[in-house]
């Protein structure tokens, strides 16, 4: 056992200390915190200026004038001021502070849109020419052509629509705007066309929309729009972190110990079993240490925001119960490959299950969370060795398992881990010395057979 922790202390502290580790290590905070000061001012709608000139045929006669309410600046801002508030309902409480609301109020106020009225009869290919006519001592934004059945329908009972034109390189959100402008246009005008109050209409089939409560037999708290689907996703990514952060740490330090010959000195000192434990024990200390930041970062954040109660602190204590069981499944298999291989270029095709196996939970995330108690995700969830991340996502769903079908996943868990050690043991066992053609999977299996 002390040589084993010998080992086990080497790896450790030597990969802990290597420069690419520490780099590695908070280059994920770093991109994170880069991104949180740069995505503000990247996604920045305070210079947005919407203003212009939209020229409008309206062979309809009616759409226009409700064209002209809808476009009127005070309305503009009105309307995306409640969009904002909408928005800013759905934010928790501790990020409100973060939202620039002045940048908000600019971008609603910013800009002014001024129609030009044309005859019915227009020519509408003259017109068109009118969107890049030189000079213009206004912006240009758009033609629209309002049919002639928009506000009234047509014999067969159907209603009209309009024709957009816009010149090339026209922003987005100016088009957006003008399209939802001029539907609201037409709709009031179809119901002033019907004898009816618009705003009237407007105040019956408007809902206001309130944040739902999460109700559970100890406490009731206000729920947040989009945390249920992004719970699994945290979960399944540090668990693929830490399975990651040691996993391929052991290919890669038994990959060059073999081809540099370090591994026979190595082996002078120690048993090739005292080898592969310390080894697995090193890195998954390395693992520990990296999973623990990450999940200490995401405390700290969902603190900051007010957002703790939320999540239900047991499922820490599982996340790391199977990733030690996923970490030993994955780590002692990419151990095996590494020293069946004598460099890691020749790793690659053995490599492919393995990496196959962490990939097919994330490929199947969406519908394991979605419906985490369908025959398919409880059958996956006790399947090895996928079955740690299928458990994880339906613990982290909006229905978790019940407690026994968890520690049933456990315990199919612990004993694909003996069987993944057994096998990888076998292979370790033989291939730390083998040089020369690298094997394929059936050499793999002849080995452990025969070891």
């Amino acid at each position: 056992m002390k040589k084993i922790m010998q080992v086990a202390w080497r790896e450790f502290f030597v990969t802990i200390s290597s420069r690419a580790f520490l780099i590695g290590l908070l280059l994920l905070p770093a991109i994170g915190a880069l991104m949180a000061l740069l995505i503000p001012r990247l996604f920045n709608f305070s210079d947005f200026d919407l203003s212009g000139e939209i020229a409008v045929v309206d062979t309809d006669g009616r759409v226009l004038d409700a064209m002209r309410e809808a476009l009127d600046p005070v309305a503009l801002a009105e309307r995306r001021e409640a969009d904002a508030e909408r928005v800013l309902e759905q934010v928790p409480a501790g990020a409100r502070p973060f939202v620039d609301l002045a940048a908000i109020e600019q971008a609603a106020s910013a800009g002014e849109l001024r129609l030009i009225e044309r005859p019915a009869e227009a020519d509408i290919e003259q017109e068109k020419a009118w969107l890049y006519a030189e000079p213009q001592a206004s912006r240009h934004l758009a033609l629209i052509v309002v049919h002639e059945d928009a506000a009234e329908p047509s014999a067969d009972g159907r209603y009209g629509s309009y024709d957009l034109y816009i010149p090339p390189n026209l922003d987005d959100r100016i088009e957006g705007e003008i399209r939802r402008s001029l539907s609201q246009a037409i709709v009031s005008a179809r119901i002033r066309a019907r004898g009816l109050d618009p705003e009237a209409i407007e105040s019956m089939v408007n809902v206001a929309r309130v944040r739902a409560v999460t109700v559970s037999p100890e406490e009731e708290r206000g729920s947040v729009g989009g945390f249920n689907i992004l719970l699994p996703v945290a979960f399944g990514a540090l668990l693929f972190i830490g399975v990651m952060t040691g996993g391929q740490a052991l290919l890669t330090s038994t990959v060059e110990e073999k081809s540099s010959r370090v591994i026979e000195v190595l082996l002078s000192a120690v048993s090739p079993m005292q080898l592969m434990a310390g080894k697995l024990l090193g890195q998954m200390a390395v693992s520990v240490v990296a999973l623990s930041l990450y999940i200490g970062m995401g405390l700290a954040v969902l603190a900051g925001f007010t957002l703790l109660g939320l999540l239900d602190l047991s499922l820490i204590f599982y996340l790391v119960v199977f990733f030690v069981i996923t970490y030993l499944v994955i780590g002692s298999l990419m151990m095996a490959v590494g020293s069946a291989v004598n460099e890691m270029r020749e790793a690659q095709t053995l490599m492919m299950p393995i990496m196959m196996m962490l990939i097919i939970p994330w490929i199947l995330w969406m519908p394991i969370s979605r419906d985490p108690d369908s025959t398919f995700s409880v059958t996956l969830s006790f399947l090895p060795p996928v079955n740690t991340f299928a458990m994880l996502l339906r613990m982290t769903s909006i229905s978790p398992p019940p407690g026994w079908q968890v520690w049933l996943s456990i315990g199919i868990g612990i004993a694909s881990v003996f069987a993944a050690l057994w096998f990888a043991a076998k292979v370790f066992r033989i291939g730390l010395l083998m040089y020369g053609k690298p094997p394929n999977f059936a050499t793999l299996i002849r080995w452990a057979r025969q070891a």
